[in-house]
């Protein structure tokens, strides 16, 4: 059994989804690890990650409307908003989709479905830096 771990930073725009496994799939293959698990942690509590459509980007429109209509940006709904109207959202909306994944490896390769990618959903609408950590086990 052989252990790896990496991380990278993503940099994004403000909210959206930034895809990430062209990023993913590269280092997995760097590894020489033909079968395992890959599990995917992003540090930070204000944005997520998601195993999403990366065919068709209406999708990830749709959903980023449909989480700013389920958590509004207003700060009279709010305690925490020290940070702006975005903040506290961004911490619900992180606590609603996940911080982590969990990826089979088959032949090198993540076995995502035909039409599934890899996304960190940012939830603030300032630019930031997110660090993405990695670990793959396997053999």
């Amino acid at each position: 059994m052989r252990q790896a771990l990496h991380e990278f930073e993503i940099s994004t725009r403000g909210q959206g989804f930034y895809e990430v496994t062209g990023r993913v799939e590269a280092w997995v293959a760097e590894q020489g690890i033909e079968r395992g698990l890959l599990t995917l942690f992003l540090r930070h509590t204000s944005a997520s990650l998601l195993i999403q459509e990366n065919i068709d980007v209406d999708v990830q429109h749709d959903l980023q409307d449909f989480f700013k209509q389920l958590v509004p940006e207003d700060n009279r709904l709010y305690r925490h908003t020290a940070e702006g109207e975005d903040d506290q959202p961004a911490h619900i909306r992180t606590a609603l989709t996940q911080t982590h994944l969990a990826i089979p490896v088959h032949n090198e390769r993540l076995l995502l479905g035909r039409y599934q990618g890899v996304f960190l959903f940012e939830h603030r609408t300032a630019p930031k830096s997110r660090y993405l950590a990695l670990h793959l086990i396997g053999e």
